[in-house]
């Protein structure tokens, strides 16, 4: 029996940039199974499960992220005690001024992070100045937290919930590994009530949550990764390398790619909280079958919209002003939306995009309208789909040159009679997307079917599918571990 090697087995326990944690990877199914072994012990001690877990969240943000996981303490201590503060304090204005001053901390936390390099590039631009950008590394998931944070400081001044009186139940819920670096961004008022509910896992919780890890995966593995890292990459970094047609494809493996990158990220997440007795948020609800941009985020990312239309749009007035106010807020909101995905001026735009094409609708009343007809929702899907399509190529590409690259070589070098030639040198691509959009496009009865049958059947088979699911993902996946688009972000 050969020697254990423990520094070996030390280092893998320890921050590695390059061998950062994600679901996707061995690693992680190694640790969280343990964590259930350990935590079927725990489950039914209030502190000790809430201990538990939360220390299990820390480590592995720092398993992921690096040192970066003392924000999550930093974020935590300033809005609980902020918030209990402001719970016992009867002046408005007080409340105001504290509501005020912690949103500014917060966003400036993350303003630091995620825009400085992106104010002094652009400084430098305007100025024709050449100031050092600076050092910093985006910490993972940062703006999930601080969304969540955020969401419920401004939850406790409405007086929508009372604020938490354990720290460690606060930590906890801001903490949370299944949806800590990419969401969905949960209400606390939504959350915190299960943190004292007494944990009770049901057989439709288990085949649920079993499903939903195993489709996460899939979409992650089978089809983003192999997509993303076989064509969709390599047309976005040399497009005029490629006829139109091959652009036109790879934007729609795009859109492919990063719903089910992201999906499949939410899908895993709410899986995981499943087996160990918390409900999350659905975050997807088929978004390419949406017949309008305004039922598209309704679909897409539903935590994040959610949060925007509760903390930002109702913020400015909402629905309360004047159609011309009404539709300055709605833009800026999405503006916003834009630059919360990324230091970029192709995300703002990708953002601004969005935030017209949200205002045309409301202002022609459009979705009442196509909602009249089938052949009318039938058309409305397809142009909605190819809307959103055409913003992702600002969301994807590195450059405007980049995207508009793309745009005219799709108009002017179109080259379509070499799709057979294509489909016959990128089968597994177009057998993949073909997959992808078959699935995405499926009835929604026949998902509940299958968990219907996974739930129904025996422990054992439940080991089987896991076993031989894990296996067939290693047989297809790429040789290196990728990372979750939305990371970035």
């Amino acid at each position: 029996m050969p020697p254990i090697d423990v520094d070996k087995i030390i280092n893998s326990l320890l921050f590695n940039p390059q061998e950062t944690l994600v679901f996707n990877s061995g690693f992680f199914l190694f640790l969280f199974f343990f964590f259930l072994l350990f935590y079927s012990l725990l489950r039914r001690f209030h502190t000790g499960k809430i201990v538990y877990i939360t220390a299990f969240s820390y480590y592995f943000y720092y398993k992921a992220g690096g040192w970066n996981v003392l924000l999550l303490p930093v974020i935590s201590l300033i809005n609980f005690y902020v918030a209990r503060w402001m719970n016992y304090i009867g002046n408005k204005t007080k409340r105001k001024f504290l509501l005020a001053g912690t949103v500014t901390v917060n966003l400036g936390i993350l303003g630091y992070f995620k825009y400085t390099n992106f104010f002094i590039e652009t400084f430098n631009q305007l100025n024709q100045t050449n100031f050092a950008l600076c050092d910093i590394i985006l910490p993972l998931g940062i703006s999930f937290y601080v969304f969540q944070a955020i969401a419920y400081i401004i939850d406790v001044f409405r007086k929508n919930i009372e604020p938490v009186n354990s720290f460690v139940d606060f930590c906890f819920f801001i903490s949370f590994f299944p949806k800590l670096l990419m969401g969905p961004i949960e209400k606390a008022r939504n959350f915190i009530p299960q943190i004292f509910q007494d944990i009770i896992l049901t057989d439709n919780d288990l085949g649920r949550g079993i499903f939903l890890i195993m489709c996460g995966i899939f979409k992650k593995i089978a089809i983003a990764d192999y997509i993303g890292f076989n064509f969709v990459n390599r047309v976005f970094s040399s497009p005029l390398q490629y006829s139109g047609l091959e652009n036109l494809l790879a934007v729609y493996g795009y859109a492919l790619q990063i719903y089910c990158d992201f999906s499949g990220y939410a899908d895993i997440a709410i899986g995981l909280a499943l087996l160990i007795g918390y409900k999350l948020m659905d975050n997807f609800n088929a978004p390419y079958q949406s017949f309008s941009i305004t039922e598209f985020w309704r679909r897409w990312h539903i935590s994040l919209s959610t949060w925007l239309k509760d903390y930002l749009y109702i913020s400015m007035g909402g629905n309360r002003r004047r159609k011309l106010r009404l539709y300055l807020n709605l833009w800026i909101t999405m503006l916003l939306a834009g630059l919360w995905h990324g230091a970029s001026w192709n995300f703002i735009f990708w953002g601004a995009g969005h935030g017209f094409l949200l205002v045309f609708e409301r202002f022609c009343n459009l979705p009442k309208l196509l909602d009249r007809h089938i052949f009318f929702k039938l058309a409305g899907v397809i142009v909605t789909f190819h809307l959103v399509c055409f913003l992702w190529i600002f969301f994807r590409a590195d450059s405007f040159a980049t995207a508009w690259h793309i745009i005219t070589q799709i108009f002017y070098a179109f080259n379509g009679q070499i799709f057979i030639q294509f489909v016959s040198g990128y089968k597994e691509v177009c057998l993949l997307m073909f997959l992808g959009y078959l699935l995405h496009f499926s009835p929604k009865i026949i998902e509940t079917k299958i968990i219907e049958a996974l739930t129904a059947s025996g422990i054992l088979v439940k080991i089987f599918i896991v076993t031989f699911f894990i296996w067939a993902m290693i047989q297809i996946k790429s040789a290196d571990i990728q990372q979750f688009i939305y990371f970035q972000f």
